[in-house]
């Protein structure tokens, strides 16, 4: 038998039914969207309705949704695009120190590229102070860089808080939502963000497909040329398959996430009663709004890699993000956030 599978924050299985609805477009219906026939026809429908799953699911309009490979990509074109297209908006970018690696290299990369970043410190609950995102802001202050759900401690940042400040000061908003779609309500007219991205094997989708919203009149650079697929921003061949597995995903997320998130409150009752009521350790960030799929647990008396090891048959877990090329490391966002036990940290994350 399998070891029970608690790492879904670095992925999770693809829902049979998303599945099903994928298989035919790898073989019955196979045209190439963009291709102006029947065969062509039939698949570019099936991406206009992905698209409208997706869109429903964010409270967007179809329009504002764009197909990447996945969140690190839409990363990618959100800041970068932005930048090259609004250079007048000026080259100051904030973020902050406990991103997403996708983030945290990309803004270390535009930094070689003559553009300047803050990073942004947080408290010892992983929330970075709205005080201190204003007095970072500058007249060059072009874009904001915040995630919503951070992907290895699960807390949840005051989003509407971030984007007013941004938007009284002119500056443009992405949020990283990777880790909230399909666990939390993700409404972008709500959170009020100019960008969000998502990637659809964090919630029962295919890996390698993802979307980016942009709001209607942000403008943003394409970071692929090509063909010009997704109204010029995202060149390359439609992949059909996938965009249909993101859409399902989508629309499973919608119509179940309050059975989902139920279901999840439960399986995070049971995991944090057997660590405290059996002194194995203690659930992390209980004072402060997490998402209800990601424990951040801090063990008692082992180091985390021993730990996990040594229950391997039972179960997997990690130690932090599984987006390091299997490079085992402290992790930047526990370091961020001073804990004492750096090496004693585990994260047990469901679906």
């Amino acid at each position: 038998m399998k070891s029970e599978y608690l790492d879904a924050a670095a992925t999770t299985p693809v829902d049979p039914r998303v599945l099903e609805a994928m298989l035919p477009y790898f073989s019955e219906i196979f045209g190439n969207a963009s291709s102006n026939h029947i065969y062509g026809k039939d698949s570019k429908k099936a991406v206009d309705a992905a698209r409208a799953q997706v869109a429903s699911l964010l409270n967007a309009a179809d329009s504002e949704i764009f197909f990447t490979s996945g969140a690190t990509e839409a990363i990618n074109c959100a800041i970068k695009g932005f930048l090259e297209a609004n250079p007048e908006k000026g080259n100051h970018i904030i973020t902050v120190k406990t991103e997403h690696k996708a983030v945290l290299n990309t803004c270390e990369y535009l930094e070689t590229k003559g553009f300047e970043v803050t990073f942004l410190d947080v408290d010892q609950n992983g929330l970075i102070s709205l005080d201190d995102l204003k007095a970072s802001i500058k007249s060059n202050t072009s874009i904001i860089s915040v995630m919503l759900v951070n992907n290895e401690i699960g807390v949840i940042q005051d989003i509407p808080g971030i984007s007013k400040i941004a938007s009284e000061h002119g500056i443009a908003f992405f949020t990283d939502a990777t880790q909230a779609v399909g666990h939390l309500t993700v409404d972008v007219t709500e959170l009020d963000v100019d960008m969000l991205c998502l990637s659809a094997h964090k919630f029962g989708g295919p890996k390698g497909i993802g979307a980016l919203y942009i709001r209607n009149g942000i403008k943003v650079a394409p970071l692929i040329h090509g063909g010009g697929q997704e109204k010029g921003l995202r060149g390359g061949t439609y992949n059909t398959p996938l965009i249909v597995g993101l859409g399902v995903a989508a629309e499973l997320a919608k119509d179940e996430l309050e059975i989902r998130i139920n279901s999840l409150l439960q399986k995070r009752e049971e995991i944090t009663a057997y660590y405290e009521h059996n002194e194995l350790g203690k659930v992390n960030f209980k004072n402060v709004p997490t998402a209800p799929h990601i424990l951040s647990i801090t063990l008692e008396s082992q180091e985390a890699e021993d730990y996990l090891l040594m229950n391997s048959q039972k179960f997997v877990a990690s130690t932090g993000s599984a987006c390091s090329s299997g490079f085992v490391d402290l992790s930047h966002v526990i370091k961020s956030i001073k804990v004492r036990s750096l090496g004693k940290v585990i994260r047990i994350s469901i679906f």
